[in-house]
């Protein structure tokens, strides 16, 4: 990248951005944490907060370069060289047009969305999952699905003149996704399906109560994603332009829709409107639109919000009629609000907002974005979801993905760290909170 055409303003901007996506996962810890029992919460936020150091490292000698170095005859992946990100900062290529931003402001931004992914995963197997069996399951999980997910959908090729090479899979053909609906949602969301088909169910699932021990902390969590999502969708615009501005509306008008459509749905069906469900429904916006927001318009996101909201909120009740354990509404959420929001694409998009974008259903573009969405959605879904079953099988069978019944029972905590979240009374290994 030429130092004399970077923009100092579109580079504070990427960079304050990489700042507020990080943000997010000590948010998803906040979140999780809250939703689980007291005897599990540790756990829980040392889950995401361990999923920051593993991806990290990772991304700096090999995960920036499988998912965006340049192989000119590989859709699937990009480099895998091994000889790390310093390597290939000088001639990194331009991902389908120049950017006024260095390299490695693009490469921490990035950085950033590898490992809220995995962290987001983590919530269907709260509860019963051991520590160093997550770390393993991270490790393989992100080399063998995120990176090259995030190369099909992510990268856009070299572009010299009017010339593009080296485009991954999806993005060669045609697939709209602004800031993750696929490589993110979908892709976390299908894993976490297949996560707890892997673990099972926990003891006591359905006969006991596993009520949130701290629903201020979920709130506090919901309000740290909110506030860190303006920087993963906005952000994604890498520049400070109108573009970024159009989606940070899109994302709180999106977002504020979302909670309003879970409270009324818990309001008509169960009589009484929820501090958890308005957390939950407002998740549930800002996964809908993140694919979204850059090809919509605003009354659009409002709708693609509320529409989330309530379909979120329907969803996260058939795991008790379809018999999976998804402990913290991971797949009513992600999955499903993932997939819901790259579909709106073919209904709602529009060049009117972005020249970029094709016109959808209601614009009159007809059904070949819907296809175009419904493919990549379905791929990124079947490829996650297949390739974590074989991960999550081969971890649980050699050192093992979930605790002992004890364990689980005693407290996880307690077993796997030897700390409690609450020291409000004494405790032994034989006296944990609950």
């Amino acid at each position: 990248m030429d130092p004399t055409v970077l923009n100092s303003g579109d580079t504070a901007w990427v960079l304050a951005s990489t700042a507020l996506v990080l943000l997010m996962t000590p948010g998803v810890a906040f979140f999780y944490g809250g939703m689980v029992r007291t005897k599990s919460v540790l756990n829980m936020m040392m889950m995401s907060m361990v999923t920051i150091g593993i991806v990290s490292v990772l991304w700096v000698i090999f995960g920036f370069e499988l998912a965006f170095g340049y192989k000119a005859d590989s859709p699937w992946y990009g480099s895998f060289s091994f000889s790390g990100l310093g390597s290939i900062v000088n001639d990194f290529t331009n991902n389908g047009g120049v950017y006024p931003i260095p390299v490695l402001a693009f490469a921490a931004f990035q950085l950033m969305f590898a490992i809220i992914t995995p962290a987001l995963i983590s919530g269907a197997v709260a509860d019963r999952t051991k520590f160093t069996g997550w770390v393993v399951f991270v490790t393989l999980w992100v080399t063998i699905v995120y990176f090259p997910v995030a190369h099909w959908v992510f990268f856009f090729g070299n572009k010299v003149g009017d010339t593009i090479t080296g485009a991954g899979f999806l993005a060669a053909k045609g697939l709209e996704d602004f800031a993750g609906g696929t490589a993110v949602h979908i892709n976390a969301g299908a894993a976490a399906l297949a996560l707890t088909l892997i673990l099972g169910k926990r003891v006591g699932w359905k006969r006991e109560s596993m009520r949130p021990h701290s629903l201020p902390l979920v709130m506090l969590g919901s309000g740290l994603l909110w506030f860190g999502w303006f920087g993963f969708n906005a952000g994604s615009a890498l520049a400070a332009n109108g573009l970024a501005a159009l989606v940070l509306m899109n994302t709180q008008v999106a977002t504020a829709a979302g909670l309003l459509g879970w409270v009324l749905l818990e309001k008509f069906r169960d009589g009484h409107p929820t501090s958890l469900g308005a957390a939950s429904g407002a998740v549930a916006g800002l996964v809908a639109i993140t694919p979204a927001g850059a090809f919509v318009a605003p009354w659009a996101a409002v709708l693609i919000g509320l529409i989330a909201g309530v379909l979120c909120a329907w969803a996260v009740g058939l795991k008790y009629k379809l018999g999976f354990d998804d402990s913290l509404d991971v797949v009513g959420v992600h999955l499903v609000g993932g997939l819901w929001g790259s579909l709106s694409i073919g209904l709602f998009g529009t060049q009117v907002v972005n020249s970029v974008g094709l016109d959808g259903i209601f614009y009159g573009g007809g059904t070949a974005l819907l296809g175009k969405q419904a493919f990549g959605a379905f791929f990124v879904l079947a490829y996650s979801f297949v390739m974590t079953l074989i991960i999550g099988f081969l971890v649980e069978k050699t050192i093992g993905l979930r605790v002992s019944r004890d364990v689980e029972v005693e407290g996880i905590d307690l077993n796997e760290h030897a700390e409690t979240a609450y020291e409000l009374a004494s405790s032994s290994r034989g006296g944990s909170l609950i």
